[in-house]
């Protein structure tokens, strides 16, 4: 049986990509709670200054990076960034992501389809593989992937981002079936409309978050702060024997 200690962080090093706001803000602060230390990445200085003052506040030490995860050079100065800061790296949370259009994927442009795939999927792909180069060396890690329900189901008005994301479910497995050998876990959330600025136009538009409401056993939509347990639990030793998962995030729509 898992002990109260084996959820702890402390001592623990881990990236959060897009973890200025939303989702990723939610984890990055969680994980600080738990003890780890965090590099926060993301586009913008100033919301990476906010979010760092939060977590410092909780008694840990953060770095902020300012990094375009679909820049290769990018993501691996992340990681050479947080090894060179603190020396380790032990979590790594892609939760990076964008979706530029909402419609029928036959009338989607090629640039945007690009786009999401490179944010959504290729991204994670290459911080995992740079962050992986480094796990093996001291031993194992947890990398967690943020995919979407939109990845196990198809979404109407959503199909490169149910792709993308669909995609990313695949590279877990993939991952930690190749990775488990060097005690590195992969595993993934995948929430459903969760109240963040990303998801806006869903939640705020009637003809869609009205049945998203109803079809959810829970009777409401998600807030940030509920994604962020499942991941603090995932990168902890109390999941210790959990690698390759996709835990639902849905209110119980799934069930």
């Amino acid at each position: 049986m898992a002990r109260i200690a084996d959820f702890s962080l402390t001592g623990r090093v881990a990236i959060v990509t897009g973890g200025s706001r939303g989702i990723g803000r939610s984890i990055a602060l969680a994980l600080a709670e738990a003890g780890a230390d965090v590099a926060v990445a993301a586009r913008k200085r100033p919301d990476l200054d906010q979010v760092v003052k939060e977590i410092e506040a909780r008694g840990r030490q953060a770095l902020p990076v300012e990094c375009n995860v679909r820049e290769r050079e990018h993501l691996e100065n992340l990681v050479k960034a947080t090894t060179d800061r603190f020396g380790r790296l032990d979590i790594v949370v892609n939760n990076a992501g964008t979706n530029p259009t909402f419609g029928p994927i036959v009338d989607m442009e090629e640039r945007a389809w690009d786009v999401v795939m490179n944010t959504n999927l290729k991204a994670a792909f290459l911080l995992s593989q740079a962050a992986a180069r480094t796990m093996k060396e001291r031993g194992g890690g947890s990398i967690i992937n943020v995919a979407s329900t939109g990845g196990l189901r198809a979404s109407k008005g959503l199909g490169a981002y149910s792709v993308s994301k669909a995609g990313l479910i695949m590279l877990t497995r993939v991952l930690a079936a190749e990775l488990g050998q060097y005690k590195i876990r992969v595993n993934a959330i995948a929430p459903a409309i969760i109240r963040t600025r990303f998801s806006e136009h869903l939640w705020k538009t009637p003809e869609i978050y009205e049945p998203a409401v109803k079809g959810t056993p829970l009777g409401r939509i998600g807030e940030p702060d509920e994604t962020a347990g499942a991941v603090v639990f995932l990168a902890s030793d109390a999941a210790s024997y959990i690698s390759g998962v996709v835990i639902p995030q849905d209110g119980g729509a799934g069930a």
